[in-house]
């Protein structure tokens, strides 16, 4: 039996290769007589889960030493906070780049512990493309934070401009995804469950010099110098989540970025191309350059056409597509682990309805 074509938004489609490691780990992980899911945070098999996913990921980021990886728990919205409680002060201000709802709302996280100011949105707009960057940006602010794609409108950043401030950036949905210059950030995250894995882990990149600059006591789970310090173990780490990150970040080393971002360029504009030439369905982003490369949104003009495809795609074992409830519509998620193949089925079920 087929299993079904997945283009659900997070969590997200895995590489069958790394469904397949992941289940034989399940079962009993290497020569350890137990499962994974049984491994002992503070053995030697996960410390060498640990070391080798730091170094690819370093390695697919082209970081030096000058970085710290750190594996977290709380996904995306803990980094909404964490990154203001290390490094706004009270008295202090960050700048905020709004393009989409998670960027507004790690703004609003970022509100209970200092000055978070909005340096660009486009929500008049209904995020239906990317703000306009800031002409100045203050240098005196504690850090500059960006988001890299936005998932439920379906935009992304391209080339990222230089500030003087910290830069970090959520990078959830488009990590790994195209070739980056990673060095620009002082920190970015990403939220496992869309292009690195499964849901219930999150990826920090820390550059040292920026453990200096935190700016108040805290618990050490909340802390970037505490986790750095003990190596993302700090308390039971996710073993089995981190263990896929892993097998992900094999994956991807494997096939290379600069292969990865050529097929992700071909699946979108394969869905952009059936959507542009529709009679029937509507792009979201009309402004080409803003459009994701990840996130494919779009409406039908009619009820008729919307439930004619969502029909379509259910007789075809096609899961996924509805849009946020923010959005409605469509959203097509082309993450690393989709096919061209899988790709090239929904567009002829999208092109079928006229």
């Amino acid at each position: 039996m087929q299993a079904k074509i997945n283009f659900n938004a997070g969590p997200a489609a895995l590489p069958p290769e790394v469904l397949h490691e992941a289940a034989k780990a399940v079962n009993k992980y290497k020569k350890t007589g137990f499962s994974i899911l049984e491994l002992s945070h503070r053995g030697p098999e996960f410390a060498e889960i640990l070391e080798e996913s730091k170094h690819l990921v370093k390695k697919l980021c082209k970081l030096d030493d000058s970085y710290e990886v750190l594996w977290l728990h709380g996904g995306g919205r803990q980094q909404f906070f964490m990154v203001p409680m290390n490094f706004l002060p009270q008295e202090g201000a960050a700048g905020y780049i709004e393009s989409g709802h998670w960027a507004e709302e790690a703004r609003q996280y970022a509100a209970f512990y200092g000055d978070a100011q909005t340096l660009a949105s486009s929500k008049k707009s209904n995020y239906t493309r990317l703000p306009d960057w800031p002409a100045k940006i203050p240098a005196k602010l504690a850090y500059v934070h960006i988001t890299t794609n936005n998932t439920i409108y379906g935009t992304q950043l391209g080339q990222i401009p230089e500030v003087k401030p910290p830069l970090i950036a959520d990078m959830s949905s488009d990590i790994f995804s195209r070739q980056h210059d990673y060095s620009k950030y002082a920190l970015f995250y990403a939220a496992a469950q869309k292009n690195l894995g499964i849901a219930g882990v999150a990826l920090a990149v820390v550059r040292k010099d920026m453990l200096k600059r935190i700016v108040r006591e805290m618990p050490p789970m909340l802390s970037y110098a505490a986790q750095v310090k003990e190596e993302s173990n700090l308390n039971t780490a996710n073993v089995f989540g981190i263990y896929v990150s892993l097998l992900m970040l094999r994956w991807i080393d494997a096939r290379g970025i600069p292969a990865i971002e050529k097929e992700n360029k071909l699946k979108a504009k394969l869905v952009y191309d059936a959507i542009d030439s529709s009679k029937v369905f509507v792009p979201y982003v009309t402004e080409k350059a803003d459009r994701s490369m990840m996130n494919v949104c779009f409406t039908a003009k009619t009820p008729e056409a919307e439930k004619r495809l969502l029909t379509l795609c259910e007789e075809h074992d096609i899961a996924g597509i509805k849009g946020h409830r923010l959005a409605g519509g469509f959203r097509v998620s082309l993450y690393n682990a989709i096919s061209t193949e899988w790709v090239e089925q929904l567009v002829t079920l999208i092109k079928s309805i006229t």
